[in-house]
């Protein structure tokens, strides 16, 4: 918390205003908020519990991709994408906002693609003018997803393993 600076006027005398009292806001100082004990270096729990629900969905994706390229089923290659994508993401994700690991660039990346499919497939824009609104679009997604990180991990801009920064 920051101390304000002790006003005093030239004759060194201090205003009455400026007298030390504790004011609604100090007096009343909110909880933190509470996070489940876990180890820094432990995985975030899934919200539907132990169920491996994430790595099936990233296992159907691989057997659906596997089907599509194997027997030439162009459907099945963009569901086993999809599902694979949708997988991963999940953890990202999770792991992401509750401080486990940065996943900042592939979150941003992942905004950037949708936004770029999105304006040039379904608004029929030029694709410079997509690629210039999905990078905006990675921008401030990058920087929000950083200061979610930031305030999940408890000031910390990266996590990688053993490193932290």
């Amino acid at each position: 918390m920051s101390r304000k600076r002790k006003q005093r006027s030239r004759s060194g005398k201090r205003p009455p205003q400026a007298k030390r009292a504790a004011t609604k806001a100090e007096a009343v100082a909110p909880e933190p908020r509470r996070t489940p004990a876990r180890k820094p270096d432990e995985r975030p729990p899934a919200p539907w519990g132990k169920a491996p629900l994430a790595e099936l969905v990233i296992l159907a994706g691989i057997v659906s991709l596997g089907y599509g390229v194997i027997g030439g089923h162009p459907t099945a290659i963009g569901i086993g994408v999809a599902l694979a994508g949708l997988g991963g993401m999940e953890v990202a994700i999770r792991e992401h906002f509750a401080g486990y690991r940065s996943h900042t660039t592939l979150l941003a990346g992942t905004v950037f693609v949708f936004t770029v499919g999105g304006f040039y497939y379904l608004a029929h824009e030029i694709l410079a003018v997509c690629l210039a609104i999905g990078a905006v679009a990675f921008v401030i997604v990058f920087y929000l997803a950083r200061r979610a990180f930031q305030r999940a991990s408890g000031g910390l801009s990266y996590r990688i393993g053993g490193m932290r920064g």
